[in-house]
């Protein structure tokens, strides 16, 4: 299967909401690696590979997000696929 790597910001109330925890879960049940991490302006940024459909389920679900929180906008950038992540983790 073709293997993809997606560069993820998003917008709206997505931090002090289990986003990130959240994210960690859904990327372990689609075997997606990578990390997530909260930014200084409010937004949640996160990296994604995996198998391409795989990425592409990570980033349908940054669409709906953590119970509580809110998704305003998901910007996403292709980049090349590099396969150094084992897991998704949580970074500050």
């Amino acid at each position: 299967m073709k293997k993809r790597r997606a560069h993820v910001w998003i917008t709206g109330r997505v931090q002090g909401v289990f986003f990130r925890t959240y994210t960690q879960d859904a990327a372990h049940r689609t075997g997606v690696a990578g990390w997530v991490r909260n930014l200084p302006d409010g937004r949640v940024e996160a990296v994604f590979e995996g198998d391409w459909d795989n990425v592409e389920k990570m980033i349908a679900w940054c669409h709906e997000g953590s119970p509580l929180c809110r998704v305003d906008k998901v910007e996403v950038i292709e980049e090349v696929y590099s396969g150094e992540f084992h897991g998704l983790t949580v970074t500050h």
